[in-house]
């Protein structure tokens, strides 16, 4: 059996409490393998005929996503680990599997639920693609 060694985490973040869950679970088992950590924020985009109208709301919400990443940095060096953050807009999804593809990560750690509002039966409706699209491991954390 070969055994890969885990270098590089990806670790996507919304803000919530089980993201945060999954920063925990990333951050041990970072610290287990020597890896560096990697936070991804996606802000969701939405149609460009809104576009005028939620402006605000975007800045806002790439505030809110800055102050989370810091705190997710610090609390990853605190742990000893490098956290490396990355503030994106697009859809969750793709954004998270692209990345993860192009970052060449070994292994994504997520949280099982994130700030939607919508609950499904078991995972998130992105923690669910996620584990579905990915050609990596995929770590979900409850």
């Amino acid at each position: 059996m070969i055994r890969k060694k885990i270098k590089k985490i990806l670790v996507p973040l919304d803000g919530s409490k089980n993201s945060l869950r999954g920063l925990d679970e990333a951050i041990y088992l970072a610290r287990q393998c020597q890896a560096t950590i990697t936070g991804l924020y996606v802000i969701p985009i939405y149609p460009r005929n809104l576009a005028d109208a939620i402006m605000p709301f975007q800045i806002h919400l790439s505030k809110e996503a800055k102050k989370f990443m810091e705190e997710a940095k610090t609390k990853s060096a605190t742990k000893g680990i490098v956290f490396k953050s990355k503030i994106i807009f697009g859809s969750p999804t793709v954004e998270i599997e692209e990345l993860s593809r192009k970052g060449k990560f070994d292994i994504i750690v997520i949280g099982s639920r994130g700030q939607s509002g919508l609950k499904e039966a078991f995972l998130g409706s992105v923690a669910n693609a996620i584990v579905h699209k990915s050609k990596i491991p995929v770590l979900v954390v409850k």
